[in-house]
């Protein structure tokens, strides 16, 4: 069970400008609507390429039901194996073959950065991509895009300001992605700690085709760091836990949102061994009894008996995919007859009191002219080993 932390920790949050398009909108006739989405579904992030699985079993509920307005989501959903130039490869054939109307969940910093010059250049929105990178909360250089994500830099925040209040004459260690996704969160204890940064944290990178991170992990110990903040990924996460646990070193460890699926990072790295672990989150546990009564759970149980039969419930990326097929339907819903591509982004920019029943109780989307996100908070959470 993942207990909360009270009180919960606020997050900015908003979305973005405008732009020109032209009138007629690729991937629209009276009976459907195409939608492009690309996912490592393979490759060394494929544990969060199951919230592409969640979203497409979703649509087909949709779809099942009789779509929306009478027409069908086509939703085309390809694998990038979290690799750029796939992702670039991919985007093109969706946009100039498949011709979708605006793409939406896009996952991934790495694969979002490659093809955002191109999605501008052709005019296509990209909706909730899932991404927290701050680059993308910037309105002037993406005005097209939303994210479904706070900014790791703001999560960074959250995370360097719990630290200096719960342990506060202690040196902090960051195990970090080397790229967008893991230097954000750097950037935002340097921003919080400012001169005191050099003498309170130490920070060690991994690469995404590194088979482990082990060895960062025993340097990062050696440090005699009493807390250690993980920004990647849950591979690397779980490898963490794990690591630090077998060579006797017992920090408070945060891990960033990314990497905070019990089925996907606690799990492979041992539950006994996860036990106080602190997580980032903006959704329900699906495994904690104290939703067992809510009707929002209630109903993403069911659908995960009918569409998903068999999968771990435990992973939360099947759970925010979920949450991300119910956002979309919900942004179709409000475009009306109109789907337009100029529509679609002023829609997403336009999201007021928007609450999705599988996320955390007075969490809400609402988004506006600022910056690129969407939802307003984020709680911490720690897993207590019980279930």
């Amino acid at each position: 069970m993942l207990k909360y932390f009270k009180p919960a920790f606020a997050l900015m949050l908003l979305a973005l400008g405008s732009s020109a398009f032209a009138a007629d909108t690729p991937g629209v006739t009276p009976s459907e609507i195409k939608v492009g989405g690309i996912f490592p579904f393979s490759g060394p992030a494929s544990s969060i390429g199951l919230v592409g699985r969640g979203i497409l079993a979703y649509v087909q509920s949709i779809n099942d039901r009789g779509g929306i307005n009478g027409r069908k989501i086509n939703y085309i959903a390809y694998d990038d194996a979290y690799s750029p130039p796939k992702a670039v490869e991919h985007v093109r054939k969706l946009v100039e073959s498949d011709e979708v109307a605006f793409m939406f969940s896009q996952l991934g910093t790495p694969g979002n950065t490659a093809v955002a010059k191109f999605l501008m250049s052709k005019g296509v929105p990209a909706i909730a991509i899932v991404s927290g990178s701050n680059k993308f909360t910037n309105v002037t250089d993406f005005p097209l895009t939303t994210t479904s994500l706070v900014s790791f830099d703001t999560e960074g925040k959250i995370y360097a300001k719990f630290l200096t209040k719960t342990l506060p004459n202690a040196k902090y260690a960051i195990l970090y992605q080397n790229d967008d996704l893991g230097k954000d969160y750097v950037n935002a204890f340097k921003a919080i700690l400012k001169g005191d940064f050099d003498k309170r944290v130490v920070a060690a990178a991994y690469e995404i085709s590194d088979p482990t991170a082990d060895s960062q992990v025993l340097n990062l110990k050696s440090s005699g760091a009493e807390a250690l903040l993980v920004a990647g990924t849950p591979k690397f996460a779980a490898q963490a836990i794990r690591k630090a646990s077998e060579s006797g070193w017992k920090p408070t460890i945060l891990l960033n949102y990314p990497s905070s699926s019990v089925g996907a990072t606690l799990k492979p790295a041992g539950l006994d061994k996860s036990t106080g672990v602190i997580v980032g989150t903006i959704t329900m546990d699906p495994t904690d009894s104290q939703w067992d009564n809510n009707e929002g759970m209630k109903s993403f149980r069911a659908f995960i008996d009918k569409y998903m039969p068999g999968v771990d419930i435990a992973d939360t990326n099947y759970l925010f995919g979920y949450t991300q097929g119910m956002l979309l339907e919900h942004l179709i819903k409000q475009c009306g007859n109109d789907l337009s591509r100029e529509n679609i982004i002023k829609q997403a920019k336009n999201l007021k009191d928007v609450v999705l029943p599988t996320v955390l109780p007075g969490i809400r989307i609402n988004t506006s002219g600022k910056i690129n996100m969407n939802y307003t908070q984020m709680r911490l959470q720690r897993w207590t080993g019980t279930r």
